[in-house]
C-alpha cells in the first residue's frame, strides 16, 4: 500500500523538538516502511530538508502558514491508498478534496471531537466521511461516543508504544552503569530521585508535585526531586506558570532542580537516574506517553487517576495510581511508600518493563494500525 501520516502544524518529523505524536510516527514508520511505500508530511525546521528520503521513507516538509493548504497541494501531487491524519479530524474533509479517491483514518491523541474545537456539524460531516477513527485510549473513545454516533466497527482504540530496547533498566549492568554515569552528571550520587518529565504546564501538575516535597523529606532527607522539561517542547523561555514553579521550589534550595527541555533522544538515559517516576496530571490526560517510556525504563511509576493513565497502570501491579490527584500528601504518602520499600518499588518496576516489551511495544502499536489500512482498504 502507499500510505501518507500527515502530523499536525506544530512539530516537525522526525521529532527532533521532541511531541508524542512525532515520537509515535517515529516508532512506527520503521514498520511499515519494510512492507509499504511511507510518505510523511510534516512542517519545515531550519535544520531539516524540505524534502528528502531516509531510510526508505519520503519526508515532505511545507511551511507551517497555510499548512492544510500546502498538505492539500502535496496531495494532489501523490496517490495514496490510506491517508492517515493525525490528531487534526477537521481537515480530513479539506484534504478528501485533494485526494478523493484515498481511504481515510484520523487519530485522537487529544479531544478533538470537542465542541469548544470542532462544531458539532462539522464533527458529525467528519464522522460520516471518515473511513476510521483511532483514539490513544478507551477514554479518548469515550469521548467521541458519548457525544455522537459512531458506528462500533469504525472506531478503534490502539495504544502508542515504545521501543524498550532504548531503554536501559537498573538490573542490567548497561542500565548500572549509565545510571553511575548519568547520576555523576546530574549531582544526585547520593540522593533518591524523584523524576518528573513532561511539559511545565498547569495541567501537568507540576506544582503539586513541588508542594508534596515538605511532607516527602519530613521522612527522606536524601530526597531530590528532578523537574525534566520547559513550558513546551524544545522552548525554555519563561511564562507566568514557570517563574511561579520556580519560586515556590526556592525554599528547598537544592533538594528540587531544573534541567529545562533536555531532547528526546537523551530521555531514555535521563530515566536512569530515578529511583521513582511521578506524573502529577491534573486534567484528563488522554494518555501521556511517558508511562510507555518509565515503564521501558524500569523505573517504578506513580500516575493520577485522570483520562487514560489508568489504563496501562494498574494500581499496585505495575505502578501507584493516586485518586486524589489534587493533595500533596496523596502524592507524598506514595512516594513515601515507594522509596520506604525497594523490594515492592523494584517489582511495580519489573511488571512495567515487561509489559512495555510485549504489551506495548511500537511493533504492536504499527501492527493494530496496519489491520485498520488493510480492513478500510480491501
Amino acid at each position: 500500500m502507499r500510505i501518507a501520516f500527515i502530523c499536525t502544524e506544530k512539530l516537525p518529523s522526525p521529532a527532533i523538538k521532541g511531541g508524542a505524536i512525532q515520537l509515535m510516527i517515529d516508532g512506527i514508520a520503521p514498520f511499515f516502511a519494510e512492507t509499504h511505500s511511507l510518505t510523511i508530511f510534516s512542517i519545515t525546521d531550519p535544520s531539516l530538508p524540505m524534502y528528502e528520503i531516509r531510510d526508505g521513507i519520503e519526508y515532505v516538509r511545507v511551511p507551517k502558514e497555510r499548512y492544510e493548504q500546502h498538505i492539500a497541494n502535496e496531495l494532489k501531487k501523490r496517490t495514496f491508498h490510506v491517508i492517515h491524519v493525525f490528531n487534526r479530524p477537521a481537515n480530513v474533509l479539506f484534504y478528501k478534496q485533494a485526494a478523493p479517491n484515498s481511504r481515510f483514518v484520523t487519530s485522537l491523541h487529544n479531544d478533538m471531537f470537542s465542541p469548544m474545537k470542532m462544531p458539532p456539524d462539522v464533527a458529525k460531516q467528519v464522522i460520516a466521511e471518515v473511513d476510521a477513527i483511532t483514539t490513544v485510549s478507551e477514554y479518548m473513545k469515550r469521548t467521541v461516543t458519548k457525544r455522537y454516533d459512531v458506528p462500533n466497527d469504525r472506531i478503534q482504540v490502539v495504544y502508542s508504544g515504545v521501543d524498550a530496547t532504548r531503554y536501559m533498566p537498573p538490573w542490567t549492568d548497561e542500565g548500572k552503569q549509565m545510571r553511575t554515569d548519568m547520576r555523576q552528571r546530574f549531582f544526585v550520587e547520593e540522593d533518591d530521585v524523584i523524576l518528573f518529565i513532561g511539559r511545565l504546564s498547569k495541567t501537568k501538575g507540576v506544582h503539586v508535585l513541588i508542594e508534596s516535597m515538605n511532607h516527602v523529606l519530613a521522612k527522606h532527607r536524601n530526597a531530590k526531586l528532578v523537574i525534566v522539561g520547559g513550558k513546551w517542547f524544545s522552548d525554555n523561555r519563561l511564562n507566568d506558570y514557570v517563574r511561579f514553579l520556580h519560586q515556590l521550589a526556592k525554599p528547598y534550595k537544592d533538594r528540587i532542580q531544573f534541567t529545562n527541555y533536555i531532547p528526546s533522544e537523551h530521555i531514555p538515559h535521563v530515566f536512569t537516574i530515578g529511583d521513582v517516576f511521578v506524573c502529577s496530571s491534573q486534567w484528563h490526560e488522554p494518555l501521556a506517553r511517558v508511562h510507555y517510556e518509565a515503564m521501558a525504563a524500569g523505573v517504578p511509576i506513580i500516575t493520577t487517576n485522570r483520562g487514560g493513565n489508568r489504563e496501562v497502570i494498574e494500581h499496585n501491579k505495575n505502578g501507584l495510581v493516586i485518586d486524589d490527584y489534587a493533595s500533596p500528601k496523596a502524592f507524598a504518602h506514595a512516594i513515601c511508600e515507594l522509596l520506604g520499600n525497594k523490594e515492592k518499588a523494584l517489582a511495580l518496576a519489573y511488571e512495567g518493563r515487561k509489559r512495555a516489551e510485549t504489551m506495548f511495544s511500537f511493533a504492536n502499536t504499527a501492527e493494530q494500525l496496519e489491520r485498520v489500512y488493510i480492513k478500510i482498504f480491501q
